[in-house]
C-alpha cells in the first residue's frame, strides 16, 4: 500500500483544495495559529495595493482547528505539483509536515503550508482594524480580498469550527464596506 497524503487546510483549501479528496476530517495541529499575516501580492491584492490572506503561523501553545484533507489514492504526487505551483508561487509559505490529531482521534501526518516569518510578505501581527481597513478594500486576480474572508468564515462556521478573531474581522469589514 502506498503512503497516504494528507494536507491541513486552514483558509482557503478548505473550500478550494483544487485536488480530488478521498477523505475529510476536522483536524488539530498545536503550535500553530489560523492568521491574516501575509501580504498578498498576487491573489487578493497586488504589488502596488497589497491584500491580506491566511497563513499558518508559529505560535507556542496555540491551536489551529481546521481540515485535514487525504489525497485520492494514486494521486499524490499530481496533486504536490498542483499544491506547490498554488501555494508556493512566491516562496512566502514553507511546505511543512506537520502532526494533525483528527477528530475522530487518529494522528496522521499532514502537508501544511506555513509562513516564512523572514520572507517580505510576512506582515507579523496586524491589529484586527489594520487588517479589516486592508481586506475591505484590496482586490487581485482571484477577486476581492472580502470575499475570501467572507467564504473562509462561512465555511469554518458551516463545519463548526470556531474562530472567534476571524468572526470578528468578518463583523468589522462588513461594516466599513457599508
Amino acid at each position: 500500500m502506498a503512503h497516504e497524503l494528507w494536507v491541513f487546510a486552514y483558509g482557503s483549501l478548505i473550500w478550494d483544495p483544487g485536488f480530488d479528496v478521498a477523505e475529510s476530517r476536522i483536524a488539530t495541529v498545536s503550535d500553530w495559529h489560523r492568521s491574516f499575516c501575509m501580504w498578498s501580492i498576487h491573489f487578493r491584492g497586488t504589488p502596488q495595493s497589497p491584500g491580506l490572506v491566511l497563513a499558518l503561523d508559529a505560535k507556542d501553545g496555540a491551536q489551529c482547528r481546521g481540515v485535514a484533507l487525504r489525497v485520492v489514492p494514486g494521486q499524490e504526487a499530481p496533486t504536490l505539483v498542483a499544491l506547490r505551483a498554488r501555494e508556493l508561487i512566491s516562496s512566502a509559505y514553507t511546505e511543512t509536515i506537520l502532526p494533525v490529531e483528527l477528530s475522530d482521534g487518529r494522528r496522521v501526518d499532514a502537508v501544511a503550508y506555513t509562513i516564512n516569518q523572514e520572507h517580505a510578505q510576512y506582515c507579523g501581527v496586524l491589529s484586527i482594524e489594520h487588517q479589516a481597513r486592508i481586506i475591505a478594500t484590496s482586490k487581485g486576480q482571484r477577486g476581492d480580498n472580502c470575499d475570501y474572508l467572507y467564504v473562509t468564515a462561512a465555511h469554518l462556521a458551516k463545519l463548526g469550527i470556531a474562530d472567534p478573531e476571524l468572526d470578528d474581522l468578518t463583523r468589522r469589514v462588513t461594516e466599513l464596506r457599508g
